[in-house]
């Protein structure tokens, strides 16, 4: 089993460089190929497939051509030749859509795998050695990392400027012991998770929280874009304009990790709390159409907490089961009876038949567990 674990990197002016020049040269690589088998496909049609060690026998011919493409790192390309060979077998198997041409104005990134010791921290892990860009100044999120799990490692740029890498390391075993107890979640606005146990926990309400900020540099951005375009400038030369651009990508950003964070910890402490986690499978999509919570729901990353969950059941040995939630806020989890709908106002209400007081948002959850112990049973 692998995992992958990011890390801050601080790179210099000349090692920046040299990683704008392997996005580039990764991307000039895919579009090259991406083009050749396209018109190797409209010429004859009955042709089969390249596979990655012919695509991989033609990047000598194009080092030859493109005498450029020698001064980034080697792996680079080959990896980029790789990702292009597995993207189309995915396409075949219907698991992906057809290859696209890479342009540089979306997320820049390239991966490098290990090929002996070109990939390695130093003792104190202050630094990372990086193919052709030598000792790194870096800030991995975990501590630790023994060089020998290394696989491969994907650098980043992102939109804020700033850069990362994400290192894939084999896991070792990290099954937890049992605890013997079950637990449903139902997912809220007002608060971002409730469990069956009776345990809340709150919504960041980030939206709400960076609004004027948002606001502030968005104005400003679309003031300076409009003044870039009516002096003639190009935006890539417009420094204002990519100031007050940059100054809202960091704060899209400090949201996005402050979400992930969270939910990280949320997550956590499930997994080490219960063994059995029944979540509700929610569609979004259709929630999304009441533009009175449209923006709080979006915010709440529901569908970021199921994929967390997945992945760390699966790592520490633990069970999740998703459920449909259909009338879960209706049902008496006492006895059964069904209440009909009511109003998001009413948080609390009791139970016509057997006078139970309940918690809205508690007896969801408490529905919800009780479904996806009865689905496990069957199964």
């Amino acid at each position: 089993m692998y995992k992958g674990i990011e890390c801050k990197i601080y790179p210099n002016q000349q090692q920046a460089d040299i990683i704008q020049m392997t996005f580039g040269h990764t991307r000039f690589i895919w579009n090259q190929m991406l083009g050749m088998l396209n018109e190797r496909y409209q010429n004859n049609k009955t042709l089969k497939m390249l596979s990655y060690a012919r695509l991989s026998s033609l990047i000598p011919q194009l080092k030859r051509e493109y005498a450029w493409l020698k001064d980034v790192d080697s792996v680079a390309i080959q990896c980029s030749v790789k990702r292009l060979s597995e993207t189309f077998e995915r396409f075949f198997k219907g698991f992906c859509r057809y290859p696209k041409f890479k342009s540089k104005k979306h997320q820049q990134s390239y991966l490098s795998t290990i090929r002996g010791q070109n990939i390695r921290f130093n003792p104190n892990q202050r630094y990372i050695k990086l193919p052709k860009l030598g000792w790194v100044k870096c800030k991995p999120s975990v501590r630790h990392i023994e060089n020998e799990r290394i696989q491969s490692v994907t650098v980043k740029q992102r939109a804020s400027g700033k850069y990362t890498i994400s290192i894939l390391v084999a896991s070792e075993n990290q099954v937890l012991a049992k605890t013997g107890k079950t637990v449903g979640i139902d997912l809220g606005v007002s608060d971002f998770a409730i469990t069956s146990a009776g345990h809340k926990y709150p919504s960041q309400k980030l939206h709400l929280k960076y609004q004027k900020q948002l606001h502030y540099w968005e104005k400003r951005m679309a003031r300076r874009r409009e003044k870039a375009k009516a002096a003639g400038f190009d935006l890539k030369d417009a420094k204002n304009y990519q100031k007050a651009r940059q100054q809202v990508a960091r704060i899209h950003e400090k949201i996005a990790n402050k979400r992930k964070d969270y939910i990280h910890k949320v997550t956590t402490e499930l997994v080490e709390t219960y063994d059995v986690i029944v979540v509700e499978d929610l569609k979004t999509s259709n929630l999304l159409k009441d533009h009175k919570l449209a923006r709080s729901i979006a915010s709440q990353s529901w569908r970021l907490l199921r994929d967390v969950l997945t992945y760390k059941c699966e790592i520490y040995g633990k069970q999740l089961l998703c459920v449909n939630p259909y009338k879960t806020s209706q049902y008496c989890s006492n006895c059964g009876y069904d209440s009909g709908k009511k109003p998001l106002a009413i948080r609390h209400w009791t139970c016509p038949s057997c006078h139970t007081n309940h918690d809205r948002d508690i007896n969801a959850a408490e529905n919800i567990r009780n479904i996806g112990l009865k689905q496990a049973l069957v199964k």
